[in-house]
């Protein structure tokens, strides 16, 4: 290895790191989204590395083929952006469907009182029907949830615009191994940063209960959804 080509696995590293914590799309949604589906840590972690496998393979597949054909970095830097934009509006739609689903099943999951009689004696029964209607719209008919697949195909969707910029330095010196370390550095560091960002902040909410905001939960998560949308779109996150 060059030192050149070192420098720019550091600086890849470095890169990815800063790129993936200042970016709360890459994390949010799937802590958001495990509270309000009660996935657990596994398939969360699960999900959250598949996402993010796919967010970092569209990037690479464009600028392999970009380096192939010999395109300018200008030209791949502008379709990036493109993806950028179209990936924040995916997030916004889906955040704003998924909230306004999330309020109907709170105001439908709302606590109401029943009145019961026995043996002469009336008293009253307050419960909502959280446990039994709260989940009722996240399955398919075979009994598995679309929205690990919903966000997977936003994030595959979804640039990640500092690899490319990384990789045309490697390719223009015709250096292969360049390229795989530095992608292979990339990604891996990006990986590990939302993965243990999502555990992290998992494990910080596990002692939080909040039974009386329960219903709320999806609502919650639509919000976040929408708000990483309306991050990246408007303000570059």
């Amino acid at each position: 290895m060059t030192p050149e080509i070192l420098m720019l696995a550091l600086a890849a590293a470095a890169i990815a790191f800063v790129h993936t914590i200042l970016g709360p799309d890459h994390y949010l949604p799937f802590i958001a989204l495990a509270k309000a589906r009660d996935w657990g840590m596994q398939k969360t972690l699960r999900v959250t590395m598949l996402c993010g496998v796919g967010h970092l393979a569209g990037s690479v597949a464009i600028g392999v083929l970009g380096i192939a054909l010999g395109i300018q970095l200008s030209s791949l830097e502008w379709l990036e952006s493109v993806r950028a934009n179209f990936a924040a509006w995916l997030l916004i739609g889906f955040g704003l469907a998924y909230t306004v689903w999330g309020l109907r099943q709170a105001h439908r999951n709302r606590p109401h009182t029943h009145w019961h009689s026995h043996g002469g004696a009336t008293h009253e029964h307050v419960h909502s029907h959280h446990q039994d209607h709260a989940h009722v719209h996240e399955k398919t008919a075979d009994g598995k949830s679309l929205t690990p697949w919903v966000i997977f195909i936003i994030f595959v969707l979804g640039p990640c615009e500092p690899l490319i910029p990384l990789l045309m330095y490697p390719a223009a010196r015709e250096n292969l191994a360049g390229v795989l370390v530095v992608t292979g550095i990339f990604g891996i560091v990006t990986v590990l940063t939302m993965t243990f960002l999502v555990a992290l902040s998992l494990r910080g909410l596990e002692s939080t209960k909040m039974k009386r905001f329960e219903r709320y939960y999806h609502a919650v998560a639509g919000s976040a959804i929408l708000a990483c949308g309306l991050g990246v779109s408007f303000f570059g996150l």
